[in-house]
């Protein structure tokens, strides 16, 4: 068996567009306790806040997120959002910039997370989908194995391979199958002084299912200006994202902005969808408590 950390990022909102963005999909990462910390800050010592021994810090805030109603879609959706905020530095389960997880193994090369995503419902008014049913919101699960090709601990910066492979399901009473995606990407962490630059890039990929969710048209909804369509399996699309936060005394602000491009993805000639690139953004202030 490798040896590998058991991790669970907390998925939710924007700031893990730290991680990487909604796409309509979000991942999220918590915010580093330290401005600019590399992996080597974890080490420090254990506190205890309200009496719970590794309890670092808590916070609460809010966030705005700015992104389509889908990959590709024209319309967009504006959203202000709780953003939380923990550090904990337990014996087994840690909770900090790297989301939360349970450490199996002390391996610092090499590390198995369980990777989560989301992404939100359609509103009505989609001008692509008018006819057809609003598309429910979905979750994404599955492992994701990670590999530190520039330890940040004896080098100025950090850089991991990151590669997720999630299994969709729609979020309704009877939830449904909606595939599953492949997003190998870069992630590279940058301290500026009291400041933290994050860039994440990669290609995406999907099944069959998972772009028929989001890009097939039935012939019962085709039109004149809306053929029937069915989407392959295989090249997505691909992502770059650029975040900047700092913690500045019990304040932490945090800040995204993405590029997406759908050229040449499988569904791209779907006629669902309206654009083919498109930027992203999304801000959070949060107020903490240590």
């Amino acid at each position: 068996m490798l040896p590998a950390r058991l991790r669970l990022s907390s998925a939710g909102l924007l700031l893990a567009a730290l991680a990487i963005g909604l796409p309509a999909q979000a991942q999220t990462a918590l915010p580093a306790k330290d401005a600019g910390a590399t992996p080597a800050d974890s080490s420090s010592t254990s506190r205890r806040l309200f009496g719970i021994e590794g309890l670092e810090a808590i916070g609460l805030g809010a966030g705005v997120v700015h992104f389509p109603a889908y990959r590709g879609a024209r319309t967009t959706q504006t959203m202000v959002l709780p953003v939380p905020y923990l550090h904990y530095e337990g014996d087994f389960f840690k909770s900090d910039k790297y989301g939360m997880r349970g450490e199996l193994f002390n391996n610092d090369r090499i590390e198995l997370s369980i990777s989560a995503s989301l992404s939100p419902p359609t509103r009505g008014d989609v001008p692509e989908r008018i006819g057809m049913p609003n598309l429910k919101p979905t979750v994404e699960l599955g492992p994701q194995l990670d590999f530190t090709l520039i330890d940040g601990k004896t080098h100025p910066v950090n850089l991991r391979l990151r590669l997720p492979v999630r299994q969709a399901f729609t979020v309704e009473r009877s939830p449904k199958n909606a595939g599953v995606v492949f997003s190998p990407n870069l992630n590279l962490d940058v301290p500026l002084g009291q400041w933290n630059l994050g860039m994440v890039t990669g290609p995406i990929f999907a099944s069959r299912k998972q772009h028929a969710y989001f890009y097939d048209v039935a012939p019962e909804y085709a039109s004149t200006s809306r053929p029937a369509y069915q989407a392959g399996a295989g090249y997505s699309g691909s992502q770059l994202l650029f975040s900047l936060s700092r913690k500045y005394r019990n304040l932490w602000f945090g800040s995204y902005i993405r590029y997406d491009s759908l050229h040449g993805a499988k569904f791209a000639d779907s006629p669902l969808v309206a654009q083919k690139r498109y930027v992203t953004g999304g801000v959070a202030l949060i107020g903490i408590y240590d």
